[in-house]
C-alpha cells in the first residue's frame, strides 16, 4: 500500500531516476520532446508550497508532478505547452503520467484550503489527500463525472459543433451528471437542453478519464424518439444529421472517447 509519505514526496527524499513533470496551470514546462526532468535539475527551485505529488511508480521508477509559478516556469530554458497539445502529440500511453499528473496539481493547488472553515490544510498521513489542520475535513482529487452520446435516427449520426470548441470539429453531445441524475437521465436532459429533441434506448458504450481539469467521460449511444433539433446557442452553435458518407471533421478515435463512439457506430453499421 502506497503511504501518504510517498503520494507527497520530499524533495530531499529523492532518487536519480525519478521523473517529475513540471505544470503551470494546464500548461506542461517541456525541452523539446522531453516532458520531464529529474528531481536535481529543479530542486533549487521547490520551496514548501510546491511539494513533488506522486502520479505513480512504474518499474521502480517513481514519476512525480509539481506546479511551480510563471515566473519560476519563465526562469527556466524550456518552453510551457498546453497539456490538450501534448495530449494531440503523444499517444495514449505517454500521455497516461502527464495527464494524472495534471488533474493531480489541479486538486493539490486548489486544496490549499479548507472549503469549509477556510483554514489551511496540510496532507494526510496515510492517503491521497488533504486535510483540514483545524476541523478535519477531508478533500480528496476531485472526479466529475460526464455523459457524451451519439444519437442515431437510422444511418445518421446526430453531430454538433460546440459553441466554446477551439476548433471548426462536429462532435457528440456532452455534460455534467447533476446531484440525484443517472448517467441515463443525464443523457435524456442533456439532449433535450441542447437540441431540443427526445431521446430513447440509452445504452452505455465505454469511458475515458479526460483531464481537463478532472471529467471522467462516460460514453452513451441513443436513439433519436421524437422533435426538431433547436440548438440552445449559448451550447451549440450548430447541431445537423450527417450520414455516414457525408461527416464533418471528426476528433480522432485515437484520442477522445467522442471519436471512438462515431467509429463504434459506424463500424457496426458497416461503414
Amino acid at each position: 500500500m502506497t503511504s501518504a509519505a510517498e503520494f507527497f514526496v520530499d524533495p530531499s527524499n529523492s532518487l536519480k531516476e525519478d521523473r517529475v513533470f513540471i505544470y503551470h496551470g494546464r500548461q506542461l514546462l517541456v525541452r523539446g520532446k522531453t516532458l520531464y526532468w529529474s528531481i536535481s535539475q529543479i530542486q533549487h527551485l521547490l520551496f514548501n508550497s510546491h511539494r513533488p505529488l506522486l502520479i505513480d511508480t512504474e518499474n521502480q521508477i517513481r514519476h512525480m508532478a509539481v506546479q511551480l509559478d510563471k515566473e519560476v516556469c519563465e526562469s527556466i530554458d524550456a518552453e510551457l505547452v498546453p497539456l490538450w497539445k501534448i495530449m494531440m502529440e503523444s499517444d495514449n500511453e505517454q500521455f497516461r503520467f502527464p495527464g494524472l499528473g495534471g488533474q493531480l496539481v489541479n486538486w493539490y493547488s486548489s486544496h490549499r484550503f479548507c472549503g469549509t472553515c477556510g483554514s489551511p490544510t496540510k496532507t494526510h498521513e496515510l492517503e491521497r489527500a488533504m486535510v483540514c489542520a483545524s476541523c478535519n475535513v477531508s478533500f480528496y482529487p476531485r472526479i466529475n463525472p460526464c455523459v457524451i452520446v451519439l444519437v442515431s435516427r437510422g444511418e445518421e449520426l446526430l453531430l454538433a459543433k460546440h459553441a466554446r470548441a477551439r476548433s471548426d470539429f462536429y462532435s457528440c453531445l456532452a455534460g455534467f451528471i447533476e446531484a440525484g441524475e443517472t448517467p441515463e437521465q443525464t443523457v435524456v436532459r442533456e439532449v433535450k437542453e441542447e437540441v431540443g429533441i427526445d431521446v430513447d434506448n440509452v445504452r452505455y458504450i465505454k469511458s475515458q478519464s479526460w483531464p481537463f481539469p478532472s471529467q471522467l467521460m462516460l460514453g452513451f449511444f441513443a436513439d433519436y424518439k421524437s422533435g426538431d433539433l433547436q440548438e440552445d446557442k449559448q451550447e451549440i452553435e450548430e447541431a445537423a444529421w450527417f450520414s455516414p458518407s457525408n461527416l464533418p471533421l471528426l476528433p480522432m478515435a485515437s484520442k477522445s472517447v467522442a471519436g471512438e463512439l462515431i467509429e463504434h457506430h459506424l463500424q457496426l453499421n458497416g461503414y
